[in-house]
């Protein structure tokens, strides 16, 4: 007698994942992508809440940076952190047809929607899918306020490349403190945003996931 087998598709298992905000009770997140505050301007497919979700090594490693940085006085903020592969083809798309140009002025103001593909800006397939990567900034607990960066999350202009000398002494060091504090606790930076770190030994660093940024499905 022959039965049916059933393949679990493994991109919409969400089982080796935390809500970071379990996991770190100290993060603050505003997560742009639930909001109409993006490059698009609406929100966007795929976040069903407004929370952080990591791969556990990922969060484990951003644990270790918060409790650096709640010594030295800084909180960790987070903008984006597991991203779904929906998502991607929303910006994709909106990238490739629509002509809808309402955020430019605050998001990519000297580029043209092409140019956010080539020079990197937006890709077709994006580590934040494989759950590993998050986009974040530090707030000072003594002002509550972010620390200067010298540009905007978000902001696609060679002012947000880590390296930039287009911004301050000051700028410039905050960007490197948080780049060391990050790259000694196993996460790697790139090269056109400062606020975008992926965990160098990523567990899945060839899936792209596609179920929801939600609090509930993770919790199936």
């Amino acid at each position: 007698m022959t039965g049916r087998h059933t393949i679990k598709d493994e991109t919409m298992d969400p089982s080796g994942f935390v809500l970071l905000s379990d996991y770190i009770p100290g993060i603050i997140q505003e997560i742009r992508y639930f909001s109409t505050y993006n490059f698009v301007g609406d929100k966007i497919d795929g976040y069903e809440e407004p929370c952080a979700l990591l791969t556990i090594e990922a969060a484990r490693a951003l644990k270790a940076v918060s409790n650096e940085m709640m010594v030295k006085g800084f909180r960790l903020k987070i903008f984006d952190a597991y991203r779904p592969s929906s998502a991607v083809r929303h910006f994709v798309l909106w990238g490739i047809e629509d002509q809808d140009l309402r955020m430019k002025q605050y998001f990519y103001p000297d580029l043209a929607k092409t140019e956010l593909f080539s020079n990197g800006y937006i890709a077709k397939q994006s580590s934040h899918s494989r759950g590993s990567t998050v986009d974040l900034t530090l707030l000072d607990m003594r002002t509550g306020k972010e620390i200067d960066m010298g540009s905007p999350f978000d902001l696609f202009s060679d002012i947000s490349h880590p390296d930039s000398r287009e911004v301050s002494e000051e700028q410039y060091a905050n960007r490197m403190f948080l780049q060391d504090v990050m790259t000694r606790n196993g996460f790697k930076p790139i090269s056109c945003e400062w606020w975008h770190f992926t965990l160098e030994d990523e567990p899945y660093p060839d899936t792209y996931f596609e179920f929801p940024v939600s609090s509930a499905y993770l919790r199936k």
